[in-house]
């Protein structure tokens, strides 16, 4: 067969036109695989993660993956700072007290006693008050990346027996975190250190008397409000201050668009958390069938809020760093006691 130059010309620009116009084809990269563990059990994980992680995975769409573990399945809570360290999980989602975290800001994680009322608190003490740059800080400087921060339930004690005044709390073995334990012993409590899974076994057994580790929502979630069935509505701080962390080499992988979604995610988190916790919170004091309600008179609490003060300063003591973040409390808090209501009610 004969092609004649026009024909030739004119195939060969609609090919090349064709060519020029089609999209390059790259060969699809195997997805970014980490692994994220949790301080929390999997019956509160379905609650405080895994719709987070469940999101970010559907919207990554094969480019990332998470894998979510709970408490204790890969390593012990105590052991999740050095783990994601040495890169042997990628990521966590702890407050810094739990999970031995050695830096300085470590005793304002999880429960500060009496820094915060409400879980607004939280998110305004890190956008508008600096411990967001703070805590960027000191995790870089031992090769973390502090990717956010959000607020959780109040601590309060749940307990085998009720509590109607500081003195009953003497003498309880209680379930609680480190810096709350070493607040509280001086009202002769003794704090308690267990895997979060035997709590439980715990409780039944007589190991504990109790806890003082959450607020109402999580005795239900947990299954403590079978074991410890007494709630003092009194609390120690109005909010749990949780984060989400990385490996900083892990992190420094991750592409641009893939690190904001995992932000915006985890914000989602943090915001779902506070409406849940807000509302199950209320909702459980006055509707829930397993928990009776005591209280210690608010004169005699009050002795327990100055011997906080107190402990703020000696905290502050420790070092510079401590002291600035001591003085953030204290200015944050003081500009809501003078703001009066709805931020502080006397």
């Amino acid at each position: 067969m004969t092609t004649t130059r026009r024909k030739f010309l004119s195939t060969g620009a609609l090919a090349g036109a064709a060519a020029l116009a089609a999209p390059a084809v790259r060969a699809q990269a195997a997805p970014i695989k980490w692994r994220l563990q949790t301080y929390a059990g999997a019956a509160l994980g379905e609650h405080v993660v895994k719709p987070a992680i469940d999101s970010f995975n559907k919207i990554a769409a094969g480019q990332m993956e998470i894998e979510l573990y709970f408490a204790d399945q890969l390593v012990p809570t105590s052991e999740l700072f050095r783990a994601m360290q040495a890169g042997t999980i990628d990521a966590v989602q702890s407050d810094d007290d739990s999970m031995a975290s050695p830096t300085e800001v470590t005793v304002f994680g999880g429960y500060f006693p009496f820094g915060l009322r409400y879980s607004l608190d939280v998110p305004v003490l890190f956008n508008q008050y600096g411990l967001k740059q703070i805590w960027e800080e000191e995790y870089a400087k031992v090769g973390i990346q502090h990717i956010s921060a959000g607020s959780w339930d109040p601590c309060h004690f749940a307990t085998k027996d009720p509590i109607n005044s500081l003195a009953d709390l003497n003498g309880k073995r209680v379930f609680t975190f480190p810096t709350a334990g070493r607040f509280l012993a001086q009202f002769g409590v003794v704090p308690m250190q267990l895997p979060w899974e035997d709590i439980n076994v715990a409780l039944q057994t007589g190991e504990l008397d109790g806890v003082a580790w959450s607020g109402i929502t999580e005795d239900y979630t947990s299954g403590w409000a079978d074991g410890a069935p007494y709630f003092l509505s009194n609390n120690i701080s109005g909010a749990w201050i949780g984060h989400f962390f990385a490996n900083a080499d892990r992190w420094a992988e991750v592409p641009d668009h893939l690190k904001e979604l995992m932000r915006v995610v985890f914000d989602q988190s943090h915001y779902y958390r506070q409406w849940w916790y807000w509302g199950g919170e209320a909702d459980l004091r006055v509707n829930g069938p397993k928990m009776k309600l005591t209280s210690i008179p608010d004169a005699e609490w009050a002795t327990v809020e100055t011997a906080a003060h107190a402990f703020w300063d000696e905290i502050g003591a420790e070092s510079e760093l401590k002291a600035k973040v001591v003085e953030i409390f204290k200015k944050y808090n003081d500009t809501m006691t003078k703001a009066g209501r709805p931020y502080r009610y006397s």
